[in-house]
């Protein structure tokens, strides 16, 4: 493994490890979903916007109209699944919730299918089944933690589903953005939180205490503004492969993030769903075979 990989190995890592703590920090706020992410989008405004300057992101040929609707779209989509994930961690748990979220690889490859008519074949069709039943296993029974609101467990899991939905659809927006600096296309999904949001927020329902303004600070300029820069210069020094492999870093932290800070316990079956969707989703991400592929016969030379 060459220096650069080693680096963009220990970036990516610690770019998931952040990410897995989002969920902590969420429920510290002492926020609706919809505050939760107003705020994030602000702070991480102040925070994008520093690095663009830094990194010298700010350009005219990065927006152009088109390229500005595209970004636009992708903003809606992203801040929308934001919203749609913090909502469903205090009904399905962090750590759950996470892991359904993960399931981004399998949605898009549905989406692929749908609307790209881009035939996933036998292999992946087979790895959506092993999720599926992963998913079943997930629904076995509500977990068992301090924080959890009563009943609307299936809601929760729903919930994060809709947001892995709405990250899939950046996803294939954000493809026609290539070439823009990752730093400022986030910059502009965060200004567009800013504007569909702040008709909803209730402005005299804020944090009273420093540990709710600091987890707020906290998702704007740590998994929001740093963990932006790790995560995308670890994807471009790391191959594809590589980077799908330790995205599965997130969920992982998530639930333990999820077990250690709040007591939640999950029964053996959840604990066995989850392994099944991370590995589903891994399977299909990483073009992994069900079954190895048949070595070809020789040709037989006639004389």
């Amino acid at each position: 493994m060459t220096s650069s990989n080693v680096r963009g190995s220990l970036e990516m890592t610690a770019a998931m490890l952040i990410s897995g703590t989002i969920g902590w920090f969420v429920l510290h706020s002492g926020l609706e979903s919809i505050e939760v992410v107003f705020w994030r989008c602000a702070f991480g405004a102040i925070a994008l916007t520093l690095i663009c300057a830094l990194l010298g992101a700010f350009k005219l040929e990065y927006l152009t109209p088109k390229r500005l609707m595209w970004a636009a779209l992708c903003g809606v989509a992203i801040v929308l699944n934001w919203v749609l994930l913090f909502a469903s961690y205090e009904k399905a748990s962090i750590g759950l919730a996470t892991v359904v979220y993960n399931s981004q690889p399998l949605i898009l490859t549905v989406l692929g299918a749908l609307f790209l008519k881009d035939r996933p074949g036998v292999h992946k069709m087979t790895w959506l089944v092993v999720a599926f039943a992963g998913v079943s296993l997930l629904v076995s029974n509500k977990p068992s933690s301090n924080y959890l609101s009563a009943g609307e467990f299936e809601a929760g899991l729903l919930l994060a589903l809709g947001a892995a939905v709405l990250y899939a659809v950046a996803a294939l927006l954000i493809k026609k953005l290539s070439g823009v600096p990752p730093y400022l296309i986030a910059l502009i999904q965060v200004c567009i939180g800013l504007v569909i949001l702040a008709p909803m927020v209730d402005f005299s329902h804020i944090p009273t205490s420093s540990t709710g303004w600091g987890s707020l600070v906290l998702l704007g300029f740590l998994h929001t503004g740093i963990m932006y820069v790790l995560l995308y210069d670890a994807i471009q020094k790391l191959p594809t492969p590589m980077v799908a492999a330790l995205s599965y870093i997130y969920p992982i932290a998530a639930v333990a993030v999820d077990m250690v800070a709040f007591d939640a316990s999950l029964s053996v079956l959840q604990v066995v769903g989850s392994l099944v969707v991370i590995l589903a989703a891994a399977g299909v991400s990483l073009n992994w075979r069900i079954w190895p592929q048949r070595p070809k016969q020789p040709c037989l030379q006639q004389n």
